[in-house]
């Protein structure tokens, strides 16, 4: 894997480009742009949730660089399915251009519709279901059902004068599937009798061996957890998992509970997916949340967001009692979902508060409570002896899973060098069944904080992380410029630092020495002034106490 950057060659006639924008390296940003005859088709557009290293972050994009100067060659977006990590950068790409198509199921239309509304954004949008056809200029769409932990997934077979690339989006094989829609391996086996230049395949799972089990798995343990519960249960999954909501539903049914939904989008998905089919409501089971308070203990099921641990989630809120509903002794959490790499400890916290107030936690570690939506090995190596790809591009997935994937593929005989590892802004070209790596984009994280996109930096996050976890030290001093004598302070002020202030009086005489001989020296600005009482207490901070905070020096001229 090489990641040095340049620029990829004119783009021939007659061959299709690939572009991983994000989804590589990462759990997230999954986009992918493919380009031929001048034309762009953009596939998903998700977003990448911040890790604890990077503070304040709400959300990470993809950068739109490889698209941004071109948004009127872009022909569509095609979306998977509609979970966050595929959808969730959608609005800040058509902040760009309002006009772009999207182009997915019912269900994925009405969940990045109802997204869209909060951003004042109406979509023009073509909804699509498997087995469908349709032609965006050079591009010949085909899409296939893949079964996925959300209703409505699909694959995308993309066929071009170069060539058949086959996207699987996110996807699993289970036989047994809650809405009796299960992968269609015919269709890929057609496409794969037809020939497939390039197989961009999901490898969340290609690390781990044998079959993902079924969904069906989930719903008696659920049942049985809830039957036991002596007061309230509290249920925290992904707000779009409409498979593991509706057997949450089913359970509270059967054991005589109600069902009231916590959190924004948990309404509001579950409102979606109920008012489309997708959710089927047993009578009488779902209760205002407002209303649930009114029910005894042992009645009621609250349906949370927080499975990640997120910190202004229902869940965290919980457990760091800012939440109306105050968790106690009795009280059992069920976490139904997997952790996404990055978020363990945020998830164990959100746990060990819980377990702290009482409640009993209830989790995939120590129940079957969660099956993961993807492909483990067992079954991407059906999908790779059925396809017989010709190329393999494994994607959506950190590094260990890409490679997993790709000895996969190589285990079920395709050549070494038809498979790439590639990273986000790797340049794949695709002619006569033959893939050349053309180039290498540089590419970086694009961070939304508050109402701002794009303009937090790496330098940002590092004083925040600095400003975190060692504090910080302002100076202020007058100085005559001339002397570099000091008329007033210097003061100096610390948070985070130390608490007795009468620590610094040992630095005070190295600033006046250190400011005294560079103006000696020739120095009269009071920028260079104040590097100097910067370097100076950096050194003294650093030998002394071992520490590097952030060091704020202010001189003014007296």
């Amino acid at each position: 894997m090489n990641s040095a950057v340049y620029q990829p060659r004119k783009l021939e006639p007659g061959t299709l480009r690939v572009i991983p924008v994000g989804g590589l390296g990462e759990i997230g940003r999954n986009m992918t742009v493919f380009e031929i005859e001048g034309k762009l088709l953009i596939v998903d557009c998700g977003v990448l949730f911040p890790e604890e290293n990077q503070p304040g972050v709400d959300l990470i994009l993809p950068d739109f660089a490889p698209v941004r100067d071109r948004l009127d060659d872009v022909l569509g977006i095609v979306l998977t399915h509609g979970h966050e990590d595929h959808i969730g950068a959608v609005p800040y790409l058509l902040r760009l251009r309002q006009d772009i198509p999207l182009i997915g199921s019912g269900l994925t239309l009405a969940l990045i519709e109802a997204k869209l509304k909060e951003h004042r954004i109406t979509p023009y949008t073509l909804q699509v279901e498997e087995g469908q056809h349709e032609k965006l200029g050079p591009f010949d769409l085909e899409f296939i059902a893949v079964n996925h932990s959300i209703p409505d997934a699909l694959a995308v077979a993309i066929t071009t004068s170069a060539g058949v690339a086959l996207v699987t989006g996110d996807f699993k094989m289970d036989q047994l599937p809650l809405d009796d829609r299960i992968t269609d391996l015919r269709a890929f086996a057609r496409l794969g009798e037809a020939g497939v230049d390039l197989f961009l395949v999901d490898s969340t799972n290609a690390d781990v061996p044998g079959f993902t089990p079924s969904e069906r798995a989930i719903g008696p343990v659920l049942e049985s957890v809830i039957a036991k519960a002596p007061r309230r249960v509290i249920v925290a999954s992904f707000s779009s998992h409409v498979h593991r909501v509706q057997q949450v539903l089913d359970a509270a049914s059967a054991n005589g509970r109600k069902v009231a939904f916590m959190g924004r989008s948990m309404v509001r998905n579950m409102t979606i997916a109920a008012d489309l089919g997708y959710l089927k409501v047993p009578d009488g089971v779902l209760i205002d949340a407002k209303k649930a308070a009114d029910l005894p203990d042992d009645r009621i099921v609250y349906m949370s967001t927080g499975s990640q641990g997120e910190p202004m989630a229902v869940l965290a809120r919980m457990a760091n009692l800012e939440h109306q509903i105050e968790v106690g002794k009795g009280d059992t959490v069920i976490l139904a979902s997997s952790l996404i790499p990055g978020n363990e400890n945020a998830v164990y916290r959100v746990i060990n508060g819980l377990t702290k107030l009482g409640a009993t936690v209830v989790h995939k570690g120590n129940a079957r409570v969660h099956v993961s939506g993807h492909a483990a090995a067992g079954e991407l190596l059906y999908c790779f002896n059925i396809i017989r790809p010709k190329n393999v591009l494994p994607v959506h997935g950190e590094y260990r899973h890409l490679v997993a994937n790709q000895r996969l593929a190589i285990d079920t005989g395709v050549p070494e060098e038809n498979t790439f590892i590639a990273e986000d802004g790797t340049v794949l070209d695709l002619k006569d069944g033959i893939v050349e790596v053309v180039g290498q984009l540089d590419l970086g994280y694009v961070y939304v904080d508050g109402s701002t996109v794009g303009e937090i930096t790496e330098a940002d996050l590092k004083d925040r992380r600095i400003l975190a976890e060692e504090g910080f030290i302002s100076i202020f001093a007058a100085i005559d410029a001339q002397t570099g004598r000091i008329i007033v302070g210097p003061e100096i002020q610390s948070r985070g630092f130390a608490e007795d202030e009468a620590v610094f009086d040992a630095v005070k005489p190295l600033i006046v020495k250190a400011l005294t001989d560079a103006a000696e020296n020739g120095t009269r600005d009071t920028h260079a002034f104040s590097q100097v009482i910067r370097r100076t207490v950096g050194r003294w901070v650093n030998t002394q106490h071992r520490r590097r905070p952030m060091i704020v020096p202010v001189v003014i001229e007296a």
